[in-house]
């Protein structure tokens, strides 16, 4: 299945300055087929190691010397290493951190090489490493689940995706072409953008079948937590694990989770599910100029989950209740289509660029005003709301125009595409062009 990182590999490929490439990542959604396919697509010779399952290949590295290495492996593989037709795959790092380490030699001593690292709890051996690190020898490609458009590929509906990609809002979309690409929203809530669950849901289209696929990779994740036991009480991240799919789109306070735990004991079990990126903060910014983390209260912030279908699992939603299409504002109290766009917007930046995402709340007490997402785009702050069909009150966004003094503002929900003129224009998208917004706004500027 087709994935857009994969044009990213080939623009790091391609690049003069190329550095070794980390790709970072929650387990199962996809880091070691994309590299693989990658791979097979782009050069003769790949060098896989999995140093979970052949950890004794870490010696090959432990002499700091690229050219030997280089030589080793030629001998352990049998093959003759071409700097310009040969990947190697450094799978599983987190098991073989001295590895991470010697990168920096490979960008010193051989820049031509291609070396791309993954690993399923890399983000623990990152934030407390005992190493040194290769700071500025390295670059990063952060992906996240599949998103809609690339479920659509996975769907085989590749005029749908060319028509998104290719929409403008000076054209209507036909009644029929709209509500199609709702009911694929209604299946993707469902499905998620775990690639086994989505591969999957295309070869039997049986919604019972891909519930066991997301309750295996959710048993998955949970099994992980065994790893963290010297960090964080086990049946704590398992508490939090089953209720933040909950707690989605409200802002996030330790007591909703468990009255009985203290804030700090849980505040480290939410960091170590952040570092495996099953969980993002969404964090409070007073939103008075750029760069918006500039001015983040990380007290007060909501969570975005690693995926809308495992969400779903989680909280036990019924497929058939995700299937109408026509109440799909509605459901959870709008928090599954929060979460459907905030797990989007998380991984619309550049590849390169770690996925962050705000949103604002107004700071005096008993206010209520409140926007779901914060964005930047084109040096300008643009507010993002998700709001239930016709009839979802703007009294905040509004009220956040006024105050920020800002002229563009976006808007999510089922309706067809509109533009609202006044004292600011206000973008109202269907859920389905998401991944098309950033576009949307720059073509508008």
């Amino acid at each position: 299945m087709y994935r857009y990182a994969m044009e990213a590999l080939k623009e790091w490929k391609g690049k003069k300055n190329r550095k070794p490439l980390i790709i970072r990542g929650a387990r199962q959604v996809g880091k070691s087929y994309l590299v693989r396919l990658f791979g097979s697509e782009c050069f003769k010779i790949v060098v896989e190691i999995n140093f979970e399952k052949n950890p004794e290949k870490a010696a090959l590295f432990s002499g700091n010397d690229p050219v030997e290495t280089i030589r080793l492996l030629e001998m352990e593989f049998n093959i003759s290493v071409k700097l310009e037709n040969t990947l190697l795959f450094l799978d599983e790092i987190q098991a073989a951190s001295g590895v991470l380490s010697s990168l920096r030699y490979f960008y010193e001593e051989i820049p031509d090489i291609h070396i791309i690292a993954a690993g399923s709890l890399l983000e623990f051996v990152l934030e407390e490493h005992t190493f040194s690190m290769p700071v500025g020898r390295i670059e990063y490609l952060y992906i996240g689940p599949f998103s809609f458009e690339e479920f659509l590929l996975g769907m085989e509906e590749v005029r749908l995706v060319n028509y998104i990609q290719n929409y403008s809002l000076e054209s209507p979309i036909p009644a029929s072409i709209h509500n199609k690409l709702l009911k694929y929203i209604s299946i993707f809530f469902f499905t998620g953008g775990m690639p086994e669950a989505i591969a999957l849901f295309k070869e039997e289209e049986s919604y019972r079948q891909v519930d066991m696929v997301k309750e295996s990779i959710i048993s998955t994740y949970e099994d992980d937590f065994g790893k963290y036991a010297n960090r964080v009480d086990q049946h704590r991240l398992r508490k939090l694990f089953r209720k933040i799919p909950k707690v989605v789109g409200q802002k996030f306070k330790y007591a909703n989770i468990d009255r009985e735990e203290r804030s700090k004991d849980l505040k480290r079990a939410l960091h170590m599910l952040c570092n495996a990126r099953i969980v993002f903060p969404v964090y409070h910014s007073s939103c008075n100029g750029l760069p918006l983390g500039a001015e983040i209260n990380d007290r007060l912030f909501k969570v975005i989950y690693l995926d809308i279908g495992l969400m779903c699992s989680i909280c036990g939603l019924d497929p058939a209740r995700l299937k109408d299409s026509d109440n799909l504002m509605l459901i959870n109290s709008g928090a599954v289509c929060e979460q459907f766009i905030g797990q989007h917007l998380l991984f619309l930046s550049d590849w390169y660029k770690r996925p962050e995402l705000y949103y604002w709340a107004r700071e005096q007490r008993n206010s209520s005003a409140e926007i779901d997402f914060v964005i930047a785009e084109m040096g300008r702050i643009i507010p993002v709301e998700v709001k239930a069909g016709k009839t979802g009150t703007m009294r905040s966004l509004h009220l956040f125009l006024h105050e920020k003094k800002l002229d563009l503002a976006l808007r999510f929900d089922t309706n067809p595409p509109s533009i609202f003129e006044g004292s600011s224009r206000l973008i109202s998208l269907p859920l389905y062009l998401v991944g098309q917004s950033r576009r949307i706004i720059r073509e508008l500027s």
